[in-house]
């Protein structure tokens, strides 16, 4: 996965013992924590350098950020690479949502807020070290737990529903070049077929007026020229059954319910959310042959 996503020249190195080293958290969004950071190093190194992942258990958490440690036990995952290095007066802001120091288009902010939310809600942290010119150790501690199951699973209440994918065709609308292929590729190992356009106007065209055999429409909300409510709003008159997916990554549309009644994702969402999402909303609108 990690070699997919930071190309032929940078060279992944895996260090990690034979024994297991088991967490307990949510495996889509653990995935996607990794794939953040190795883009973020991927983008350090300018595509050319080399990857090492080290796997440690039994370790303690030194103290982050002014934040207590704890002996643990931690599993400590940690990706080093030989990039530019992250300068003192950036590494105090990388975790804040929407703070990026790539050029517009390339960087939304989220991915490294994902990556602290994801260890935070896991029992966790993240730590970072950064030498300028040298490169940058992004370090995942997560509660370790044996092998022995300490309470029942958690039983997912859409588990019922259809299976993900099966080749339906969703349309993805995403202006971000970054977020539309990382979106993209979620939705093809989900199962789903997704076509990618960079705007609602795009969106509508391709749609037509019975929807073009498109199975849902899941789009960004804040984009240039009509936005993404303002999409949706126009697909609910025009074909009523076909299910509308929003995602946004900006609070006040999420705190003053500015969804119009559509379902909305907050960014940086998991794969497992957009599969159980539009599961939801395809089961939904699917005529009963009852």
């Amino acid at each position: 996965m990690v070699d997919t996503v930071t190309g032929a020249r940078i060279r992944v190195v895996v260090e990690a013992s034979d024994a297991p080293a088991l967490v307990r958290a949510d495996v889509n969004q653990f995935e996607t924590a990794l794939v953040n950071v190795a883009v973020n190093a991927r983008d350090a190194m300018d595509g050319d350098g080399t990857l090492t992942m080290r796997v440690l258990s039994g370790q303690a958490m030194p103290s982050i950020r002014g934040h207590a440690g704890s002996r643990g036990p931690f599993v400590a995952v940690s990706l080093t690479d030989t990039g530019s290095g992250i300068p003192p007066d950036v590494l105090q802001r990388i975790f804040e949502p929407f703070f990026t120091t790539k050029e517009v288009g390339r960087g939304t902010g989220l991915g490294l807020s994902q990556v602290f939310g994801f260890a935070k809600q896991s029992g966790g942290d993240v730590d970072v070290s950064s030498q300028t010119g040298v490169g940058s150790t992004f370090t995942l501690y997560l509660p370790e737990v044996t092998s022995e199951p300490t309470e029942a699973p958690v039983v997912d209440p859409d588990a019922d529903l259809s299976p993900a994918g099966l080749g339906q065709r969703i349309l993805l609308v995403e202006d971000n070049l970054e977020v539309g292929r990382f979106c993209a590729q979620i939705l093809e190992d989900l199962g789903y077929a997704p076509e990618w356009v960079v705007n609602a106007e795009e969106a509508l065209e391709r749609l037509g007026d019975d929807g073009a055999g498109f199975r849902a429409v899941f789009s960004d909300v804040v984009m240039p020229g009509m936005g993404g409510i303002a999409l949706a709003k126009t697909l609910r008159t025009r074909i009523p059954r076909l299910p509308i997916l929003l995602a946004s990554g900006y609070s006040h549309v999420l705190t003053h319910g500015e969804s119009h009644g559509f379902e909305l994702l907050h960014k940086p969402y998991s794969a497992a959310q957009i599969g159980r999402a539009l599961r939801r909303l395809i089961v939904a609108s699917t005529p009963s042959t009852s």
